[in-house]
């Protein structure tokens, strides 16, 4: 991924043999009673176990108003795309991190125009400087890679529909 792909979705991602095994165990080490779902509570306990950190109530809301309403709670298959979807986030940010921390060669947490010049040179040095300038603007102006928060952020998509935060550069 690059540039030209930084506002679209992170790209379809699988899991490996014992990722899915791992998943599958943390569904039932936290479905104690066997019920065949995870409820509320469990899921914000297989969160904890997989990703290290406990869901907002609207993370919860949100995954709990997904689910099936025919059912009692998350089933496995739901509890494995929810994972599946979360994991793909997370190595998009962590993609996105990547290429924002090797573009700002002097970790000032902010790109400057010097800084996509000296990038591009390096990884595309036939491309004008009027397309660099351009993509500058456009990134500037839609307030992607401007600084790294933004850059890792869910809201550095503006497909999102996120609100955008000028940082001027």
């Amino acid at each position: 991924m690059f540039f030209s792909q930084a506002g679209a979705r992170p790209r379809m991602w699988e899991a490996s043999p014992s990722e899915h095994k791992k998943w599958v165990e943390v569904f039932k080490a936290c479905d104690e009673e066997n019920k065949g779902y995870l409820s509320r509570e469990d899921f914000k306990v297989a969160v904890v176990m997989l990703f290290g950190y406990k869901p907002s109530k609207i993370e919860a809301d949100a995954v709990m108003s997904s689910v099936d309403p025919n059912t009692s709670g998350i089933l496995l298959k739901e509890f494995l795309d929810i994972v599946r979807k979360k994991k793909e986030a997370q190595l998009y940010r962590n993609e996105i991190r990547h290429i924002f921390t090797a573009f700002d060669r002097h970790y000032r947490g902010y790109l400057t125009l010097e800084d996509f010049k000296k990038a591009f040179k390096q990884v595309a040095p036939k491309l004008s400087e009027r397309i660099i300038l351009e993509v500058f603007s456009r990134s500037s102006s839609l307030n992607q890679f401007s600084s790294l928060k933004e850059a890792s952020s869910p809201c550095a998509e503006p497909s999102r529909g996120c609100p955008q935060h000028v940082e001027h550069l």
